[in-house]
C-alpha cells in the first residue's frame, strides 16, 4: 500500500498541476518524420565529411519538427514554410553581428522586440516569432561554418525537409483531415448527447465547443483560398452547420435531467462514419418516436443533420459559416499589422521580451561563457505569451533542463562521436513530437540532449558542455522570472475576472437576442459560436493561472466556479431557445430585461474586484415560464460571486 506524504511534504496544488501529464493521442507520423529528418541530414553531412554541415540542417530539421503540428496540409504548409523564412532572417542577423559585443546585443535586443511584437498576432505568427528570435540569438552565439548565406540555407533546407515529408501523401490524402476534424465533431457531439442528464456534462459540453472550434478554423482557413469554389468544403462546412442545432438541443435535454435513449448517441456515431469516408447514400437512424419538446427539438435536429450528411450536392450561396468568412488575405495582414503596432498588449509583450533578451545579452557580454547563446535561447522559450504562465514555463524549463542534461551526460560520454550520432538521433528525435503534447517541461527534456549533440558535433566540447549549459538555463529563467514576470505587476497581480466580465455582458445581450424577433438567425448562431469559442479561451486560461503560485492561482481558483456557471448560464439559454422554437410559450419582455439587467450587473461587479463580492440576487417570474431554468442559474452565479 503506497504511504502519503506527510502532510508538511506535500506539494502544492498548483506545483502538481504543473508536473502533471496530459494525455494524448500518439501521432505516429509525426514521430517517425521527426526521426526521418533530423537524422537523415547528419547523415549526409557526415558521408560528405562535412558533419558540421549536416548539424546545421539537422537544427533547422528541429524547428520544423517543433512546427508540425497541424493536421491539414495547407495549414502544414503556413506553420513550417513561413517560420523557416524568418528563421533565415534571424540566423542570417545574428551571424552578421556574432562577436560584435554591443552591436550584437543591441540587434538581438531590437529582434526581440520584433519578435514578441508579431507573436500575438496568431498561431503562424507566433511560431515565425519564436524562430526569428532563436536562430537570431544561436547564430549571434555560435560561430557557423561557412560562408554568411550557407548557415540560413542549411538551416531551411532542414525545415523544409520536414514539409516535404509531412507533404509526401497529399496527393493521395487530400481533404481526408478535414474530413476527419468534422467526423470527430460529430463523434464528440455524439458523446455529449450521451453525457445528458449526467454529471459527465460539462466536460463534454467543454470538449464539443473545443472540437468545433478546430473545425470551423480547420475549414474556414481552407475556404478562404477557395472562396466557395470547393465542392468537397462547401459540403464540411454545411455538415459542421448541421450540427449546431443538435449541440444546442443537447442543453435541453440536460436540463430535463433524464438521459436520452441508447439510440440518439449511436445515430449520431452512424453520422460520424458518414461524413468520414463521404457516404452519401441514405442514412438510416432508428430514433425513437419524440414525446416531448426537448425530444421533438432532438429528432427534428437529427434528421436534418442526416439530410444534410447524405446530401451529394450543396449550394454554397445557402451556407452560412456561422463565425463569419475570413477576409482575403491581404486584408489580414494589414489589419494583423495595424493591430500590432497600436495594441498597447503587444508593446508591452515586446518590451518584456526586449528587456530580458537584453539583460542576457549583455550579461553574456560582460561575463565570458562558453556558447552562452543558452541565456538568451532559454528567455525565447519561457517567455512565450501564448504558451503558458512564464512562471510555470521556468519551472518547468529548469526540471526539464536537469532531466535532458542526464540523457545528454550518457550519450556525450558514452557514445563515440562520428556514424554513432546519427543512430543516436534515430533515437532522441521521435520523443520530441511524442513528448511535447505531455508538458512543456517533457518537450524541454526531449529538445535538450538534441541541441546538446548538435552542438557538439559543431565544437566538440563533450560532456564538459554539460554544467554551464545547465548554469546558463538557471540564467535564463531567473532572467525571465525576474525581469519578464515579477517586474511586471500585470503578470501576478492579474485581474482574472476582466475577460470573465466581459462573457457575462457578452452573455446579456445573447440572452436579449435569442428571444427577440429582430435578430438574424445566422447572426444569433454567429453570437452563440462567438460566446463560446470565448468562454473556451477562458476556461484555458483559467486553467494557465491555476497553475501559478499564489496568490494568482489562489485567485483563480476562487474565481473558477464562475466560469463554469457563466458557461451554464449560455447553456440554459441556448436551451430555453430551443424549446420556445418547439412550441413552448415564449417569455415575456420584462422576463428577459431582468435578467439581461442582472448579467450586465454580475459583470460590473465582477469587473471592479479582484476578489470576491457580495452581490443582490432579486430574480423572480413565472414559475412555469421557459426562463426559470435560466433564472435559477443566474441566481446560482450571483450566489457564487458572494464571499462565504
Amino acid at each position: 500500500m503506497p504511504r502519503a506524504f506527510p502532510i508538511g511534504l506535500t506539494p502544492p496544488d498548483w506545483l502538481v498541476r504543473n508536473l502533471r501529464a496530459q494525455q494524448t493521442p500518439v501521432n505516429r507520423p509525426a514521430v517517425a518524420r521527426a526521426a526521418i529528418a533530423m537524422a537523415l541530414p547528419l547523415l549526409i553531412g557526415l558521408a560528405a565529411d562535412r558533419p558540421a554541415y549536416g548539424a546545421l540542417a539537422s537544427m533547422g530539421a528541429l524547428s520544423g519538427v517543433i512546427s508540425d503540428t497541424a493536421d491539414a496540409y495547407r495549414m502544414r504548409l503556413l506553420k513550417i514554410a513561413i517560420p523557416q523564412l524568418f528563421g533565415a532572417i534571424g540566423v542570417t542577423l545574428g551571424a552578421l553581428v556574432e562577436g560584435h559585443g554591443w552591436l550584437a546585443v543591441t540587434t538581438v535586443t531590437a529582434v526581440a522586440l520584433v519578435s514578441g511584437m508579431i507573436s500575438t498576432i496568431g498561431a503562424v505568427a507566433s511560431v515565425s516569432g519564436l524562430l526569428l528570435l532563436l536562430n537570431c540569438v544561436i547564430g549571434a552565439g555560435l560561430p557557423l561554418p561557412g560562408a554568411w548565406w550557407l548557415a540560413p540555407l542549411l538551416m531551411s533546407g532542414g525545415g523544409l525537409l520536414v514539409l516535404l515529408l509531412a507533404l509526401l501523401a497529399w496527393p493521395l490524402r487530400s481533404g481526408v483531415p478535414e474530413r476527419a476534424a468534422v467526423g470527430g465533431t460529430y463523434r464528440q457531439v455524439a458523446e455529449l448527447m450521451a453525457a445528458c442528464g449526467r454529471k459527465e456534462y460539462d466536460e463534454a459540453r467543454h470538449a464539443v465547443t473545443q472540437s468545433l472550434n478546430q473545425s470551423y478554423d480547420l475549414i474556414l482557413a481552407r475556404r478562404a483560398r477557395h472562396h466557395g469554389r470547393s465542392t468537397e468544403l462547401t459540403r464540411l462546412l454545411a455538415q459542421l452547420n448541421a450540427i449546431t442545432p443538435v449541440v444546442e438541443a443537447a442543453p435541453a435535454a440536460h436540463l430535463a435531467g433524464v438521459p436520452l435513449p441508447a439510440e440518439i448517441p449511436e445515430a449520431v456515431r452512424h453520422l460520424a462514419h458518414a461524413v468520414e469516408t463521404g457516404y452519401t447514400g441514405p442514412i438510416g437512424l432508428g430514433l425513437p418516436a419524440p414525446a416531448s419538446e426537448t425530444a421533438r427539438a432532438v429528432d427534428h435536429a437529427l434528421r436534418h443533420a442526416a439530410e444534410v450528411v447524405a446530401r451529394p450536392d450543396v449550394d454554397p450561396r445557402g451556407i452560412d459559416d456561422r463565425l463569419g468568412r475570413p477576409a482575403a488575405l491581404g486584408i489580414r495582414t494589414a489589419r494583423a499589422l495595424r493591430s500590432v503596432t497600436l495594441s498597447a498588449a503587444s508593446w508591452r509583450y515586446g518590451l518584456r521580451l526586449a528587456l530580458c533578451i537584453g539583460i542576457a545579452q549583455a550579461l553574456v557580454s560582460i561575463v565570458p561563457v562558453p556558447r552562452s547563446y543558452w541565456v538568451a535561447l532559454t528567455i525565447t522559450f519561457v517567455m512565450k505569451p501564448d504558451f503558458g504562465s512564464v512562471f510555470s514555463r521556468a519551472l518547468l524549463r529548469a526540471l526539464g533542463t536537469v532531466a535532458g542534461l542526464l540523457v545528454a551526460a550518457a550519450v556525450l560520454s558514452q557514445v563515440s562521436r562520428g556514424w554513432w550520432d546519427v543512430a543516436v538521433l534515430l533515437c532522441l528525435a521521435p520523443l520530441i513530437p511524442l513528448l511535447t503534447p505531455r508538458g512543456y517541461g517533457y518537450q524541454t527534456a526531449a529538445i535538450t540532449p538534441v541541441i546538446l549533440l548538435l552542438s557538439d558535433v559543431l565544437n566538440h566540447q563533450g560532456t564538459a558542455l554539460l554544467l554551464p549549459r545547465l548554469l546558463d538555463s538557471l540564467m535564463g529563467c531567473g532572467i525571465a522570472l525576474v525581469a519578464g514576470y515579477l517586474l511586471w505587476p500585470e503578470s501576478w497581480h492579474t485581474r482574472v475576472g476582466d475577460r470573465l466580465a466581459d462573457a457575462v455582458t457578452d452573455t446579456a445581450r445573447y440572452v436579449e437576442s435569442a428571444f427577440g424577433d429582430d435578430t438574424e438567425p445566422a447572426a444569433r448562431a454567429r453570437m452563440r459560436r462567438r460566446l463560446y469559442r470565448d468562454l473556451s479561451v477562458i476556461r484555458t486560461e483559467f486553467q494557465r493561472a491555476l497553475t501559478e503560485p499564489p496568490p494568482t492561482g489562489r485567485r483563480a481558483a476562487a474565481w473558477w466556479p464562475l466560469v463554469v456557471a457563466v458557461e451554464r448560464i449560455v447553456d440554459a439559454t441556448t436551451a430555453a431557445r430551443v424549446r420556445v422554437r418547439h412550441g413552448a410559450a415564449p417569455p415575456s419582455a420584462g422576463e428577459i430585461h431582468q435578467v439581461a439587467l442582472q448579467l450586465r450587473e454580475l459583470a460590473e461587479g465582477v469587473r471592479e474586484s479582484e476578489v470576491l463580492v457580495e452581490v443582490r440576487t432579486d430574480l423572480t417570474g413565472p414559475a412555469g415560464s421557459v426562463l426559470e431554468p435560466l433564472r435559477q442559474e443566474v441566481a446560482a452565479a450571483r450566489a457564487i460571486a458572494s464571499p462565504h
